[in-house]
């Protein structure tokens, strides 16, 4: 199991480096500069007059900023960065580190996301178990409908028709103003819950099915109908026969629910005014700011690969006929 650990955590380097390289050319790849859009916030182009009475030169915002280096360059200075001192780059427009967004912000994201994940547990778990053991009733067919309008309706569409239409009808609407968890927990609940709600809305229909078609598939397994036929309780069969080994195929589409409830926030943290990544993902994304962007996606990637070593982990703990040799 150690050795099995350890491989696959090395694994990890080559799988970041390969991620690295992509996150850092995608950004450029993009059409547009971001020193066009320094300049632009001056009155134009060429060398115009700025705000402190100096004139811009865009081949000098280029050189300060070390864009006009050939882009290997740059990328082995970003990496070297990372390796030695820690630092995943600087922002391009505040000078504000990539690790001090991060550390501001994720707490945010992560707790959104946590709550999301946990409304999505408790409504998609138990409704997939009853839909598969009361396979074809009135209930089947309702849990069935209610995964299927979660999966179609847009999360984005019902927290605009939330954000609109209460405050028209009822002169209410979610509270818009941020407060942290340790200033005051309760209003930063009630914050949190709505948008937290509607994600997990969204990601509980994916996982109902999922779980109502692999129970189907253990309930019809041999070792299922012996313990039905030793008399034991409905209760008994499902959840500790059937539920155990239904999981696995589970937990791994959970690990890629959680990495969407994290990096899929970005327009629920936009609608509601949370300040989390997934907002600082879109305002760096708008203004070209290469290091914050490439920094942010690197560190989306490792959260997903982490989930994903977990994951495969987590397969020895819920089948003992699982060994890692």
């Amino acid at each position: 199991m150690r050795a099995y650990i350890l491989r696959r955590i090395l694994l990890i380097i080559p799988t970041l480096i390969v991620l690295s390289v992509i996150v850092f050319l995608s950004i450029r790849l993009v059409p547009g500069s971001v020193i066009d859009l320094m300049v632009s916030q001056h009155g134009g182009g060429g060398d115009m007059p700025g705000s402190s009475g100096q004139t811009i030169n865009p081949e000098a915002i280029r050189h300060s900023l070390g864009l006009d280096l050939p882009i290997y360059k740059q990328y082995a200075n970003w990496v070297s960065d990372m390796v030695l001192h820690g630092n995943m780059g600087s922002s391009l427009w505040t000078k504000t580190t990539v690790i001090e967004q991060i550390t501001q912000r994720a707490p945010i994201t992560f707790e959104l996301g946590l709550i999301a994940f946990v409304i999505s547990m408790i409504i998609a778990i138990p409704i997939g178990i009853y839909s598969a053991v009361r396979q074809d009733t009135m209930s089947d067919y309702v849990g069935r409908t209610i995964a299927i309008i979660g999966l179609a309706v847009p999360s984005f569409w019902i927290a605009t028709i939330i954000m609109v239409y209460p405050s028209v009808w009822w002169n209410w609407s979610p509270p818009v103003e941020y407060t942290s968890f340790t200033q005051n927990p309760l209003q930063n609940l009630q914050i949190m819950i709505i948008p937290a709600i509607i994600i997990g809305l969204s990601s509980a229909g994916t996982i109902m099915r999922y779980t109502r078609t692999m129970m189907l598939e253990v309930l019809r397994q041999d070792y299922i109908r012996t313990a039905w036929s030793k008399g034991l309780k409905e209760r008994v069969v499902v959840l500790r026969h059937a539920l155990k080994n239904a999981l696995i195929p589970i937990v791994t589409i959970l690990a890629g629910q959680v990495t969407i409830l994290i990096s899929g926030s970005v327009i629920m943290e936009q609608i509601f005014n949370i300040p989390g990544m997934g907002r600082l993902f879109l305002d760096v994304l708008t203004k070209r700011d290469y290091s914050m962007v490439s920094g942010l996606n690197l560190f989306y990637g490792f959260i997903g690969l982490v989930l994903i070593l977990l994951t495969d982990l987590s397969y020895a703990w819920l089948d003992p006929r699982v060994r890692y040799n």
